[in-house]
């Protein structure tokens, strides 16, 4: 299956990550010169892919936000756990996966990838039905980190379980009273970080299956944050925790 990605940031990232097929690049008509179209042209001919020049308003009817660039390209390549397994174990770390529950929001959904990627995550999870898949919509919102990032799509549950067999501290991101700090939490060894939906959180098997769930302390007025940023705050805590467990 074909798909039109766009943005120039989308279209360079599946490029330079070289995990798709690639089909024809168009450009619009009149765009003016700049290093990063150059990169992407530069690219676009090592990997031998057809560069057209359209009018704009054909790239206008794929989406208004191209910046004067779209891709057809080959489907998201999805991975599998095993994968991000020997992903661990290549990189000699501490197993490091985000899994995300019924996420609907492309935005958030992309956001949470783009952070995920900046960290170092082994892999992404997302279930199998009801949830946002890696659109062209979800490519442009990670800015491309998508494709440097390897996302299975899977059974949550099950897929909790293999990452506990494998070792793994299983946190679920939640507010709430019964929940921990996440300043008591240890984020440190191999772990499965959880990120509920926008509006409804963590299905009940899922937060069930969680070893511990957490939430993040709240000092101001609002009662929470969105499913992006607070994702995205528990990722870099992680982070922050495995950083020092190195030195």
């Amino acid at each position: 299956m074909k798909e039109f990605l766009y943005s120039r940031n989308a279209v360079y990232e599946t490029l330079r990550a070289r995990r798709r097929q690639v089909f024809s690049l168009w450009l619009a008509e009149g765009l003016q010169p700049s290093d990063k179209l150059a990169q992407i042209v530069k690219l676009a001919q090592e990997r031998k892919c057809k560069i057209e020049r359209v009018p704009r308003a054909r790239l206008d009817k794929i989406h208004q936000n191209h910046q004067g660039v779209v891709l057809e390209a080959s489907g998201y390549p999805y991975a599998d756990l095993t994968e991000m397994f020997e992903q661990a174990e290549k990189r000699a770390e501490p197993l490091f996966v985000l899994l995300l529950d019924t996420l609907n929001d492309p935005q958030n959904f992309g956001a949470l990838l783009r952070t995920a990627e900046a960290v170092g995550v082994h892999g992404v999870v997302i279930p199998l039905a009801r949830t946002v898949e890696v659109t062209p919509a979800v490519v442009n919102a990670s800015s491309g980190a998508s494709e440097h990032l390897l996302v299975a799509q899977a059974n949550l549950h099950q897929a909790i379980l293999e990452l506990k067999h494998a070792g793994a501290w299983v946190v679920g991101l939640e507010g709430g009273r019964e929940t921990t700090d996440a300043s008591q939490v240890r984020l440190d060894g191999a772990l499965g970080l959880v990120v509920g939906s926008e509006g409804e959180g963590m299905r009940p098997l899922t937060r069930k299956s969680c070893d511990v769930l957490m939430k993040l302390p709240m000092r101001g007025h609002i009662e929470s944050l969105n499913a992006a940023v607070a994702g995205s705050v528990a990722l870099y805590l992680a982070h922050f925790a495995r950083q020092k467990n190195k030195m």
